[in-house]
């Protein structure tokens, strides 16, 4: 790889073009890292929002109204509220009033870190969101189907598992996947509590380099693939989970 880390150096004492992520050790380094971290936080949080969307869509179903309020209640917080608020809000409000634990060498750190912290919110914004795809989802289902479960004698737990879900993701699955691209592009609020994601350490390089512009078209196409991985993983499941007729026209 030397060669090649070798020739872009060139490249900069040639054009001006300053790639300093790719030839220098150091910079290089902590870019992978920050690449990794917005990976993690993107599979993290899609993975965190998705199960509080299943579980939320399923308590919204439930006898106890109290139970139906308090979900009304966490999504009308989340879906109205801007997410940079809710990570400030979580880290520096909730934050400070959790006790502080001392490390090895005695130092006193948080209970939850700023990388948990911005999962955490992120998680939840996103969760809120999804709850009500879930629900629109499987408010879609005919209820011929849900009589049919009962007369076999399922539970509402199973019904729930067995067929509503399945069902309710098949139609949802669209409305679902733009809720999880946008997820992952608002992975990027992290930077807002210093977490060294990709925005993060593109932002500590282009100030120890003064390379702004390359910088910001790197973090620019790096965001772009990510989002393109995702669009074609979803694009793959909803071609694989579509049923001739129902849900997706990619059945018919």
């Amino acid at each position: 790889m030397q060669p090649i880390y070798d020739w872009f150096r060139e490249f900069y004492e040639r054009t001006g073009i300053n790639l300093t992520f790719i030839y220098d050790d150091f910079d290089r380094a902590r870019m992978v890292r920050g690449f990794f971290l917005t990976l993690e936080l993107a599979v993290a949080t899609i993975v965190l929002s998705m199960l509080i969307g299943i579980a939320g869509a399923w308590l919204q179903g439930s006898k106890f109204v109290w139970l139906r309020r308090i979900i009304a209640a966490f999504i009308s917080f989340f879906r109205n509220t801007p997410p940079l608020v809710q990570i400030y809000f979580f880290y520096f409000g909730l934050g400070y009033l959790l006790p502080r634990l001392p490390d090895g060498s005695g130092a006193m750190l948080p209970m939850v870190s700023n990388v948990e912290w911005a999962i955490i919110s992120l998680s939840l914004f996103a969760g809120a969101f999804n709850i009500e795809i879930f629900r629109s989802g499987i408010e879609a289902i005919p209820k011929s189907t849900l009589e049919a479960a009962t007369s076999f004698g399922l539970s509402r737990w199973l019904t729930y598992r067995l067929i509503v879900l399945p069902m309710a993701i098949r139609i949802c699955l669209p409305a679902l996947g733009n809720n999880l691209v946008n997820l992952v592009k608002t992975t990027n609020l992290a930077y807002a509590i210093a977490v060294p994601e990709l925005l993060y350490v593109s932002k500590q390089i282009w100030s120890d380099t003064t390379n702004v512009r390359e910088m910001m078209f790197f973090v620019l196409f790096a965001y772009l693939a990510l989002v393109f991985v995702l669009v074609g993983l979803l694009n793959a499941i909803e071609r694989r989970l579509a049923i001739p007729g129902f849900g997706q026209e990619g059945g018919h």
